[in-house]
């Protein structure tokens, strides 16, 4: 598993999980509309904020069991890298996720304050609707990648800037 290191950032940590299952028509990640908080109204996976002496993985299962009402066991999470996000026009936006995949858990998602999950086909992905980043480094995660980068907002704290690292490829 990825742990960051506490000392490399003053920024929060924060966990985003896709949970991928073999739907009618082919994979499928589950989604949904964010309720509150940073992010509201755009579309993303289950996740949040580290608590504690919490591991990255610790926290994914316990924001998968919030968000959506999935039991996720910490061995069936794979780990697909990080990003460090910065918003030099707002700081206090800036953290640092590491990214999981799960194709195992037990339960039917369900809704909450967070999040309105839905299973969303991977090759239909609501990219205009999601942060802007996610379309540099999404598709390939979701297809078996990595990602270990640096993102960097422009001044409207809304569209890449600009970014560096591994496992960011063309806009999708």
């Amino acid at each position: 598993m990825t742990e960051r290191d506490e000392t490399k950032s003053q920024h929060p940590a924060v966990v985003v999980v896709y949970l991928l299952r073999d739907g009618a028509d082919g994979p499928e990640v589950l989604l949904g509309e964010k309720r509150r908080g940073l992010g509201t109204g755009r579309v993303v996976g289950p996740g949040g904020k580290r608590e504690g002496t919490e591991t990255a993985a610790q926290t994914a299962v316990r924001e998968v069991a919030e968000e959506v009402g999935l039991h996720v066991d910490p061995a069936d999470l794979e780990a697909r890298g990080t990003l460090d996000y910065r918003f030099p026009f707002r700081p206090s936006w800036s953290q640092v996720s590491d990214v999981f995949v799960c194709r195992r858990w037990q339960g039917d998602p369900s809704g909450g304050d967070e999040l309105e999950p839905r299973w969303v086909p991977v090759g239909a992905v609501p990219y205009d609707a999601m942060w802007d980043d996610a379309r540099y480094w999404l598709p390939g995660v979701l297809a078996g990648g990595r990602v270990d980068a640096r993102v960097v907002f422009a001044e409207d704290n809304a569209s890449v800037a600009g970014f560096t690292g591994t496992g960011i490829g063309e806009p999708a």
